[in-house]
């Protein structure tokens, strides 16, 4: 019986978080700061839960942490998504079958 009150909480729970902005904020967002913010909470939330799957991918720690760095590298030199991937992939390949 408790379960269906723990659901039916969370859905409740997730209903107001997604309805009260709609109902409550009728005009433009005019405020800078509260527009930045809003603007980067998608990339934050796709950050927060894909590093600690990047970490934990692997076999080694130490492997998925170079990866992550040869790719933070290639993204910063404005390689492609293909790329990235591939050469973290190697990466991760290539330590764990040497260390």
């Amino acid at each position: 019986m408790n379960i269906y009150i723990y659901i039916a909480c969370m859905a409740g729970v997730t209903f107001l978080i997604r309805v009260l902005p709609l109902t409550l904020i009728r005009k433009e967002i005019k405020n800078r700061t509260l527009r930045s913010f809003l603007y980067y909470v998608p990339y934050v939330t796709l950050a927060v839960m894909t590093f600690p799957a990047i970490l934990n991918a692997t076999q080694s720690p130490i492997a998925a942490a170079v990866a992550l760095l040869v790719a933070i590298v290639l993204a910063w030199l404005r390689r492609g998504l293909f790329t990235v991937a591939t050469a973290s992939c190697l990466t991760v390949l290539l330590l764990e079958l040497f260390l």
